[in-house]
């Protein structure tokens, strides 16, 4: 998607969102009256997301570098780089709601998985103060990190279906329940997900966790398209290797928690806008048929 529809996509959710959203704020004391800015919300979240689909890996040089120098015929009312820092935060909130009209419909065949999202390198953890009290120590298959977990469940065309943030040392079954809520068919996880409990309280739900075993678990009998599709669980694990590497969702560059989540919530939105995902290529048809009768 090139930057004049990026921006219609979005000026045209912006158009619906934030008239109300902005009343809302004014009736409830929120805010006393709405400051106009030289720059439109819709600008604003055009610019940030489109920085996660440049070859750009730091906003400033991004903006500077580029947006001053070759986007002034589209963006006529540029403030400065300082100004427009501030100028993210009031937008978290409209990208959020934007992110959940992005996500994709469930075919009955899920996939999940958990990434880690670094804050700091390890040897600064006892002197980093931007995300104290909310970032924590977490271990994974590659070692320790101290920041957060993004939680993902994504379909088999690569869409992303659910989400969420938490504290790097949560354990990856805790937010499952809540996050497959309203999801039916079946959910396909590596050995972190293991648990009688949550797979019991996903089949009351109407949905079929199916994991890996561990070395010192006897084997299993499954369908043998349940095998089929466990071995194509690397689907997800591909696309959180394109939204650190290409939608550039983690940084240790983090001044402040909003900017944080604006900055990973954009990385998630420019993916959604991907025109080739990772995908198994299943008919519609043919996915339908899988969930139903594996």
């Amino acid at each position: 998607m090139d930057l004049v529809e990026l921006f219609c996509d979005i000026d045209d959710f912006c158009k619906e969102f934030m008239s109300r959203w902005q009343r809302l704020l004014l009736q409830n004391g929120v805010i006393k009256r709405v400051k106009p800015s030289r720059l439109s919300s819709s600008e604003v979240m055009t610019i940030i997301v489109h920085f996660h689909q440049s070859h750009y890996r730091d906003f400033k040089a991004y903006y500077i570098e580029h947006v001053m120098k070759h986007l002034r015929s589209e963006f006529r009312d540029l403030v400065s780089y300082n100004r427009f820092v501030e100028l993210m935060r009031p937008v978290l909130i409209p990208l959020c709601v934007y992110l959940n009209q992005r996500k994709g419909a469930s075919t009955g065949i899920g996939f999940v998985d958990s990434t880690p999202i670094a804050v700091c390198h390890n040897r600064r953890i006892r002197r980093h103060k931007v995300f104290a009290g909310l970032a924590q120590r977490g271990k994974t298959s590659m070692g320790w990190f101290y920041g957060f977990k993004l939680h993902l469940i994504v379909n088999d065309c690569g869409e992303l279906l659910a989400l969420r943030v938490t504290p790097g040392n949560m354990d990856d079954r805790e937010p499952i329940p809540l996050m497959a809520k309203n999801f039916l068919g079946k959910l396909f996880g590596d050995k972190g997900y293991i648990s009688q409990k949550l797979f019991e309280l996903l089949f009351q739900q109407g949905l079929e966790l199916i994991t890996t075993t561990r070395k010192n678990m006897k084997n299993r009998l499954l369908p043998l398209m349940d095998k089929l599709l466990l071995r194509k669980r690397s689907i997800i694990e591909t696309i959180n290797d394109q939204l650190k590497n290409i939608s550039q969702i983690e940084h240790t560059r983090h001044r402040s928690v909003p900017n944080f989540m604006v900055n990973l919530v954009a990385g998630l939105i420019a993916y959604t806008h991907q025109e080739k995902k990772p995908s198994l290529n299943f008919p519609k048809k043919q996915g339908e048929l899988l969930s139903a009768t594996t």
